[in-house]
């Protein structure tokens, strides 16, 4: 089974059994953003918790195993035309010689990992209308000289 199998077979099940994905990740123990990114077949899954994950969604081996799969992290290289994955894309594409200064100032010269990486996805109330919170934390790694 491919991971985009995978993922078809787990999405529909989770709207079948009326889940969200924090509700997954709280009943699992895992954060709630990875297991969407696991499902979703962009990361790959220790045995044990492709072993929850299916279990909890009551699905087969064959599922199992390709959440355990090493996924090729690969996306469209043209800009999404989803507003909310392009407003993401705007946001970097506004900002990200920002960003990079302003972390190169902080830390030096290097990159944010995305290996040694958590993201968290908050809502904030607002009376003016709720507010996204996104939280990337990752690991600074800085370049090597040789």
């Amino acid at each position: 089974m491919n991971k985009q199998s995978m993922t078809d077979i787990i999405v529909s099940k989770k709207k079948e059994k009326g889940l969200t994905w924090e509700t997954m990740g709280k009943d699992l123990g895992m954060s709630p953003v990875w297991v969407a990114s696991a499902c979703l077949g962009m990361n790959s899954a220790p045995k044990e918790k492709a072993e929850a994950i299916s279990n909890y969604l009551g699905l087969d081996q064959e599922v199992t195993d390709a959440l355990i799969e090493y996924p090729l992290k690969e996306w469209a290289p043209a800009v999404p035309t989803d507003p909310l994955i392009y407003r993401i894309y705007e946001v970097v594409g506004v900002y990200g010689e920002t960003l990079k200064e302003v972390i190169q100032e902080k830390f030096g010269d290097g990159i944010m990992s995305a290996i040694d990486f958590s993201m968290e996805v908050d809502k904030i109330e607002d009376p003016k209308g709720d507010r996204v919170l996104l939280t990337l934390n990752g690991k600074f790694l800085p370049y090597k000289s040789w």
